[in-house]
């Protein structure tokens, strides 16, 4: 009854984690700018890419878990 419950929760985890990685990637405003003699780049936000990643991989992690799981007997 848990089980499902378990796998839910992680997928809705590693979707959170998607959005949040893929709004820091290529959405929102960059954290920096580089200035070079070869023109201006703009870097992401590092710390909420490298955060959303790690939540999708821990989402998906326990929802494949909890998927795979057998009862022990």
């Amino acid at each position: 009854m848990l089980r499902p419950v378990v796998i839910v929760v992680g997928i809705v985890i590693a979707a959170i984690g998607g959005v949040i990685a893929y709004r820091a990637f290529f959405l929102e405003p960059s954290a920096a700018g580089v200035i070079s003699s070869e023109g201006v780049r703009e870097l992401p936000d590092t710390f909420r890419v490298v955060g959303g990643i790690v939540l999708l991989i821990v989402g998906a992690a326990i929802a494949f878990t909890a998927a795979l799981r057998r009862s022990r007997k």
